[in-house]
């Protein structure tokens, strides 16, 4: 199963990356888990810098802009 995460406010943009990423997943046929980081003591810790920032497994794959379905599905993929 992949973990993702969402670090962020809770913004337009937050929740927009976290629907992108579930239809990337869910177009891969992918089992994921999805969590949404908002406390920003998690984020720092987290060493997040810009947000909205999508972490695969723990790994840091994007930071600071909205990715489109697509470009997640790449990611996925690689």
């Amino acid at each position: 199963m992949i973990k993702f995460q969402v670090f962020g406010s809770g913004c337009a943009k937050c929740k927009t990356l976290g629907q992108h990423t579930e239809a990337a997943a869910q177009a891969l046929g992918l089992e994921y888990e999805m969590e949404k980081v908002t406390d920003m003591n998690a984020i720092i810790d987290a060493g997040v810098m810009s947000t909205p920032t999508l972490a695969v497994n723990g790994e840091i794959k994007s930071a600071g802009k909205v990715l489109s379905v697509d470009e997640i599905k790449k990611l996925l993929s690689a």
